[in-house]
């Protein structure tokens, strides 16, 4: 069993492609395939299921997974500590980020970590489910580390630390009846519609918490992956959205409600598994991202 074949094991587990796994990996797809058909036969089983447009796991490949990422993962780790006595960084590193990181310059650490080590390649990721998808990504080991929020206790199994803090401002378009700028409680909003982000995400979970702590519901038809998208619906005047502060500066015709008894604001947490070792190369960057904390951030585009 060679490593290249549990890479592109694990490439092609994540991808549930072969043809996007070759890509990724830059090579033929048949040098993929040929190499899966081989681990295949060593092992005795069929790793995957294979028809004539879908690719997914089998039994067998999903037990194997973690193993597979574990060996690679000892791999990296071996190549690492060999490099380390050159005094130079390799391997890669993959990241899970929310579009949006108030507080957090990513961009900025990005670059300055590219400088630093351009022999480590950083891949970025995002999660269609917010920061609950980095949560599983960061135990199965998908992921390295993660930039998430966690309105919520941090689950088992991960290492947390907060980086940054942003309050949500509830607001409203000029034509919203609330735009007076009167004071509102929740149970004043338990009959208002709202524009919001999908469950899971950290800005829509900690708004949906208050409001169940208070024992109210509120009605969400509408939920949209972006803040451009929510600020439009918003500036309309027929719904109400809580948005991070920054993003309401930025977004023209929203008015700020003032709340009488919340003062909401959502976290940036950089987030690892408890029982994976990192290599030095995301160690390195983990040290980056603690210093690029507090700086400016580049336009965001949604809130996750």
């Amino acid at each position: 069993m060679e490593l290249r074949q549990l890479a592109y094991f694990v490439t092609v587990a994540e991808e549930l492609s072969f043809t996007r796994a070759a890509r990724r990996l830059q090579v033929v797809q048949s040098a993929v395939s040929t190499a899966i058909r081989a681990l295949e036969k060593e092992v005795g089983a069929a790793l995957f299921v294979r028809d004539s447009r879908h690719v997914r796991l089998s039994d067998a490949g999903s037990a194997m997974l973690p193993s597979a990422r574990a060996a690679l993962a000892a791999a990296r780790a071996a190549h690492d500590a060999v490099q380390a006595q050159h005094g130079e960084l390799h391997g890669s590193i993959v990241v899970g980020s929310m579009l949006s990181t108030p507080g957090v310059d990513v961009a900025g650490v990005l670059g300055r970590f590219h400088r630093a080590h351009p022999a480590v390649r950083v891949r970025v990721q995002y999660s269609p489910a917010g920061s609950q998808g980095h949560v599983h990504a960061l135990l199965d080991g998908t992921l390295d580390l993660a930039l998430a929020s966690f309105p919520r206790r941090p689950p088992p199994g991960l290492v947390t630390e907060p980086l940054a803090t942003e309050p949500l401002l509830l607001v409203c378009g000029r034509e919203h009846p609330l735009s007076a700028g009167t004071p509102v409680g929740l149970a004043d909003l338990a009959e208002q519609t709202f524009a919001e982000f999908p469950e899971g995400w950290g800005t829509r979970d900690l708004i949906d918490m208050a409001f169940d702590r208070h024992g109210l519901t509120r009605q969400v038809p509408l939920e949209v992956p972006d803040y451009a998208t929510a600020a439009a619906l918003i500036r309309q005047g027929h719904v109400l959205g809580f948005l991070p502060e920054s993003i309401v500066a930025r977004q023209p015709g929203l008015i700020a409600v003032p709340l009488k008894d919340l003062k909401p604001a959502w976290n940036v947490a950089l987030a690892t598994s408890a029982t994976r070792p990192l290599s030095r190369a995301a160690l390195a960057l983990m040290a980056e991202l603690r210093r690029g904390a507090g700086e400016p951030d580049a336009e965001p585009a949604a809130a996750r």
